[in-house]
């Protein structure tokens, strides 16, 4: 990490979450956040869903909410963005604050209830994204809707054109009975309608689903039966987590989801449980808890094709990306792999 960027983390971190959240995007759009570029390696270029990647490290969705930093993430070092959610009507979302720190636990606790401009300002930027990068888009679906479902399909079809893939997000515990979208029957409807939407684009990009870290086996069994029947592309695995178990902040009783360090080792056995119910039929996209490129690795070696993180990104700075990327080429070339898709799930068992 530069020196200049650790002192603007110091003074971040005493400001308001959501306020320093606000600053690092504009640090973003007016070129002052770090931009090593496109980082890659032949160990690391790999394929995502027919997506060609320079190297499997992502950022999550809930960073960008309104894609208003496109440029700046471009330069950021990840091999793809995703960006939202995004719903087919603006909402603020929930009250604030809603953003809280775990600096003891290296987490995070939000509850913004998809907080954002809307389709239509959403995939008004969508349209003059930079061309030289992979960016995919989280769908929402607004509070007050009256058919929760049709809204994915609704963003999916106005912002699909846009973008390189697609996430329906039916795991963040911050929308009423959003989760109950899970189960099977709700679960099918839904991305059977999804689907139905992605055939009318002219492109057909893929389509993955995002669930939840706290979900038990036979409801995993489930959804990984539900999405090789639906045909979506990929499933993220996994969304925040209502457990609380071993904080220590102050904040720890806090409502919402909690990322972050806490839940790198619970959402990586569901990983690789998810690894395992698939057999190699979905790509998975390992996220929670990674700050590092072992942890990163790790993921990888329990079935993920690709990786993800966020939270991280509020105690080592942007720049982190490029020192996982790099670590994690490092760690490849050391257990002797050609390539990154060579390591995928290597080490399920150890997860297992």
């Amino acid at each position: 990490m530069r020196f200049i960027e650790q002192v603007g983390l110091k003074a971040l971190r005493k400001m308001d979450p959501e306020q320093a959240h606000g600053l690092a995007i504009k640090a973003l759009q007016t070129g002052l956040a770090p931009a090593p570029g496109k980082i890659t390696s032949p160990r690391l270029k790999c394929d995502l869903a027919g997506l060609p990647l320079a190297n499997p490290i992502g950022l999550a969705a809930g960073f960008d909410k309104n894609a208003e930093a496109l440029n700046g993430l471009s330069k950021s070092g990840f091999g793809f963005v995703e960006v939202g959610a995004a719903t087919p009507r603006p909402q603020d979302g929930n009250a604030k604050p809603r953003l809280f720190r775990l600096t003891e636990d290296k987490a995070a606790i939000n509850r913004f209830g998809f907080n954002n401009q809307g389709m239509d300002a959403i995939g008004a930027r969508l349209a003059q994204r930079p061309k030289d990068m992979v960016l995919g888009l989280n769908l929402g679906a607004n509070k007050d809707s009256e058919d929760r479902a049709r809204d994915f399909a609704t963003v999916l079809s106005q912002c699909g054109a846009h973008v390189d893939f697609a996430t329906v997000n039916v795991s963040s515990p911050n929308t009423e009975k959003l989760r109950e979208l899970q189960g099977s029957a709700a679960l099918t409807a839904l991305l059977k309608g999804v689907m139905d939407a992605r055939a009318m684009l002219e492109r057909q990009i893929p389509v993955f689903l995002k669930i939840a870290p706290d979900l038990n086996d036979a409801e995993l069994a489930e959804i990984a039966d539900v999405a090789l029947a639906t045909g979506v592309q990929g499933i993220i695995t996994t969304n925040t987590t209502l457990s609380r178990e071993g904080l220590q902040s102050a904040h720890k009783d806090q409502a919402g989801g909690l990322s972050g360090a806490p839940l790198f080792e619970s959402s990586t056995r569901v990983l690789a449980k998810m690894s395992s119910l698939t057999d190699g039929k979905l790509p998975l996209i390992g996220v929670g808890g990674v700050s590092n490129a072992q942890q990163a690795y790790a993921k990888i070696c329990a079935g993920a094709s690709a990786v993800q993180l966020y939270t991280a990104l509020v105690y080592g700075g942007l720049s982190l990306a490029g020192d996982i990327v790099r670590g994690l080429d490092e760690l490849l070339e050391k257990d002797g792999h050609a390539n990154v898709k060579d390591a995928i799930g290597s080490k399920r068992s150890d997860w297992l």
